[in-house]
């Protein structure tokens, strides 16, 4: 393609559709690497993290997935730097290289049973690195597609970048659902597990060989041609308060909103469907999927329709939702999928009277739990509310329920806990406590409509904001800018969701408590992104 210098290359109809294609097709990839772990971070916490209590080895799974997350902006320093002294292209050959060769060794990688506490460490070292490459990666095909985008169209093109993270989800549910539903649960233990990670492999070889047909992007080259690039692109980006102060209001006023609202959307409501309302996971599987089928394009419309009347206000509804209606829809979720657990909850008082309670976040083989913290495992990996009392200084803990009153031994071994737990369930079965996922209970068609209208609010907060970030920065040091706050709305803000709010909900005994998270987060998003953040609709994305 031929540069010149005073005017831009020109695109044909035919170069955009491959760069979209092409550009979502690889980044689709990527987000199937960084979602089968989300996804299967439940069961990675009996294979790869050590025994002795469910609610911190889950805890210890999250960590690993948050991990991930939190280098993320780092990859976007790293790699934003490289997209705009080098180019687009070859900046995100090298993140979906990275991305899929450590997705890959994954699958070979040996359990905790195997190799001991060597398994969540190599485990951790994987996830940093698909972390920084996914740093690296969405700022390059957002920024690819935009700068090939026409100016009326952009909202539009780059809205097919937005759906990939959705579609990366769906395929991971479908692969994993496969192995799960083909496979007897024994093997599928055993090595089944391994296979989504293996097929990173074919992913790779595909994205690799469609991302070498593409062409550098006309903006990058004019800019090169005319000797306008930054020659420091970090310093430019963050040194500079004219344009630091863009990068923090993009944060604050829309990207970490923008996060929660994902995460609680799709990837929290999964995981609330499964863990805590006890959805057989053959049903969740099939309930997220179908809900992203129905939502995914959606991201188009809303991008689509940002190029008419501007992005800001999109996103910020969406916030805004989320804010006034999580509570409700998560309610309505345990009403429609598990409405024995919530006639049992809204019927039945339990109070945990006890001293030296902990969350907690990592375990390793010398961690020991308190006498409070294995009663409330054995709470909350039920899924109860219940109410925390402060005990004197070296009680034991005193388990109400209603007006039976059930008191732990201190210093409680594996047996007295096994007897403690024994009597627990025989308490609260008594109370009325569903032991079993009653599949007649299940509303499908509501539970459907709830998801639906969550993924929504996704597309309306994720599907302008490509354009959004791209239209804030100028050509020279556009990766770079338009990363890092990006990613650390949704690597730090977003990506900690799981964490955050499964420690919140353990820490308080109520299974609707980590929801003022993603609240709060949005909730200032909206805010400050009404009150701080200008439209970018009409600006031009010149070279200057």
């Amino acid at each position: 393609m031929a540069v010149a210098a005073s005017s831009l290359p020109m695109v044909d109809k035919s170069e955009e559709r491959r760069v979209i294609f092409a550009s979502s097709l690889g980044t689709v990839f990527e987000w199937y690497d960084f979602y089968i772990y989300a996804v299967l971070a439940p069961f990675f916490a009996v294979v790869f993290f050590p025994p002795g209590n469910a609610t911190t080895a889950l805890l210890n799974a999250f960590v690993n997935y948050a991990a991930g997350f939190l280098v993320r902006p780092f990859g976007a320093l790293v790699f934003g730097r490289i997209g705009d002294l080098v180019g687009r292209k070859y900046t995100f050959l090298v993140t979906i290289t990275v991305m899929g060769l450590s997705t890959a060794l994954v699958g070979f990688l040996p359990t905790y049973a195997a190799i001991g506490m060597a398994a969540p460490g190599l485990l951790l070292l994987l996830r940093l690195a698909q972390g920084l490459a996914l740093g690296g990666e969405y700022g390059g095909a957002a920024t690819y597609v935009a700068e090939h985008a026409p100016e009326e169209k952009r909202g539009g093109h780059t809205a097919w970048i937005q759906t990939t993270a959705t579609v990366g989800l769906f395929l991971a549910l479908v692969v994993i659902w496969i192995c799960r539903t083909t496979m007897n649960t024994a093997d599928f233990q055993r090595w089944g597990w391994r296979i989504p990670f293996v097929l990173s492999i074919i992913l790779l070889v595909i994205s690799i060989y469609i991302r070498l047909k593409l062409n550098e992007s006309p903006m990058f080259q004019k800019m090169k041609a005319e000797g306008k690039g930054s020659k420091a692109p970090l310093s430019e980006s963050f040194g500079q308060w004219s344009n630091l102060k863009i990068v923090i209001l993009a944060l604050v006023g829309a990207t970490a909103g923008q996060g929660v609202v994902w995460y609680t959307g799709q990837f929290y409501a999964l995981f609330f469907l499964q863990t805590t309302l006890k959805v057989p996971f053959e049903t969740v599987y099939i309930l997220i999927a179908a809900s992203l089928v129905i939502g995914t394009p959606f991201f188009i419309v809303f991008g689509r329709l940002s190029d008419k009347i501007g992005r800001k206000w999109i996103m910020m509804l969406g916030c805004l939702l989320g804010v006034l209606t999580y509570f409700p829809l998560f309610k309505a979720l345990t009403h429609y999928a598990n409405p024995a657990l919530e006639r049992f909850n809204a019927s039945n008082k339990l109070t945990l009277t006890a001293t030296d309670c902990q969350v907690h976040i990592f375990a390793l083989p010398t961690t020991r739990y308190s006498d409070c913290d294995r009663v409330r495992n054995i709470l909350t990996s039920r899924s109860v509310n219940y109410t925390n009392v402060d005990a004197a200084p070296g009680a034991a803990p005193v388990l109400r329920i209603n007006d039976i009153e059930l008191a732990a031994a201190s210093g409680m071994d594996a047996a007295a806990v096994k007897a403690y737990e024994g009597k627990v369930t025989a308490a609260l079965a008594t109370a009325g406590y569903p032991a079993k996922f009653d599949p007649a209970g299940l509303n499908f068609p509501m539970v459907l409509l709830i998801l639906v209208i969550m993924v929504l609010y996704v597309t309306m907060v994720y599907g302008p904001i490509a354009a959004f970030l791209v239209e804030l920065f100028p050509t020279r040091i556009r990766y770079t800018s338009m990363s890092l706050p990006y990613h650390i709305g949704n690597g730090w803000f977003g990506g900690m969701l799981p964490l955050t709010a499964a420690a919140l909900v353990a820490a308080n005994g109520d299974i609707y408590y980590g929801l003022w998270y993603p609240i709060i987060v949005a909730a200032m998003t909206f805010v400050v992104g009404s009150i701080a953040v200008r439209e970018t609709k009409d600006h031009r994305i010149g070279v200057i």
